[in-house]
């Protein structure tokens, strides 16, 4: 029980303990407006209820928007296993749409295809393997 609830169940309580008469115009108000407060009560509590609920609600969407957050701009790893800063992703301007998108290469299937996030539109890529200077270096 909240503390409106409360409040108004403790009025009602004074003007019962008060021994009015229930035909006198004063009672009949008083009971009434403990009427109204008392549906005021009820509807303040579901509102807090629902509130609740939909803060529940944003925290898990927030959680899961910052998952996929972390997948589409995550810090791609290094194109090989040297020690330069190429990674492992490419920035594009969609033609479609002209938003301007950061693609992981490891999401481009073997088609060398992918789904713009903002359009939906397929995108085709032409992908080399590495191509840093390291890469003879490696043997």
């Amino acid at each position: 029980m909240s503390l409106v609830s409360e409040k108004v169940a403790y009025l009602r309580g004074l003007m019962e303990g008060m021994n009015l008469d229930e035909d006198d115009n004063t009672t009949k108000l008083f009971d009434a407006v403990i009427d109204a407060l008392d549906d005021i009560a009820t509807e303040l509590s579901d509102m807090e209820e629902n509130h609740e609920d939909l803060e529940n609600y944003i925290e898990e969407v927030d959680e899961a928007l910052g998952d996929v957050e972390e997948i589409v701009y995550d810090d791609c790893d290094d194109c090989c296993d040297c020690d330069d800063d190429d990674d492992d992703c490419i920035e594009v301007t969609c033609p479609a749409c002209g938003e301007d998108i950061v693609v992981d290469v490891d999401a481009i299937d073997e088609n060398g295809q992918v789904d713009c996030p903002a359009c939906g539109e397929t995108l085709e890529f032409e992908i080399d393997e590495c191509d840093c200077d390291h890469e003879d270096d490696k043997d």
